[in-house]
């Protein structure tokens, strides 16, 4: 299995405090479902509430830096927190790394990622969804991994991009693209595959 590490971040932006009820929460998409998870358990032992906003991490960094009322940002990769603290847009010395994600080759159908991810050399597919580059980390590593496979050339009339991690993953779930560069986490219930075939 092929897996590409990701660095993840969290930090506390200035924007808003939370003391509040309710804190505005910015999350990438590869995080969206557990962090739903988590906001219910808050709620439900606490009584505070999260409101959830969910997407590639170069648009809600971008939506910061024009002035979104986030209180808290959950980042795929720890360079859109770092330069929000260096530009005074975060509270100093509150980025912490949560979590530490992989990029997989994944497909819904059972048979056709194979365990060394020859796919991708083959004829075998038409479409190969990955994120954004410009906006989401996953996407910028998916572009690495191609690119360190030779693959860069072959591989571009097939490359279709999703706004997202969580659009990407879409993509290849309902089948408009055959294979997808997702995160693990969007894939594996209890640390098992939820279905298809991964590299």
């Amino acid at each position: 299995m092929f897996a590409h590490s990701l660095g993840s971040a969290v930090l506390l932006l200035l924007a808003g405090s939370l003391h509040a009820a309710e804190a505005q929460v910015a999350v990438a998409a590869n995080f969206a479902e557990p962090v739903k998870a988590i906001a219910a358990v808050l709620e439900k032992t606490t009584g505070h509430t999260l409101k959830i906003t969910v997407g590639a991490t170069g648009r809600l960094y971008a939506q910061i830096r024009n002035g979104a009322p986030f209180d808290v940002l959950l980042s795929a990769d720890t360079k859109a927190p770092a330069q929000l603290e260096t530009d005074g847009l975060a509270q100093p010395g509150s980025r912490v790394t949560y979590a530490t994600g992989k990029l997989v080759l994944w497909s819904a159908d059972a048979a056709k990622v194979d365990a060394q991810g020859a796919v991708l050399k083959g004829s075998g597919f038409r479409k190969l969804a990955l994120a954004n580059p410009k906006t989401a980390p996953y996407g910028a590593a998916a572009i690495e991994v191609i690119d360190q496979l030779g693959l860069s050339a072959s591989l571009a009339p097939k490359l279709v991009q999703g706004e997202s991690i969580g659009q990407t993953y879409n993509f290849a779930f309902t089948g408009n693209a055959e294979i997808a560069f997702v995160a693990m986490s969007q894939v594996l219930e209890g640390g098992r595959l939820k279905g298809g075939s991964m590299w």
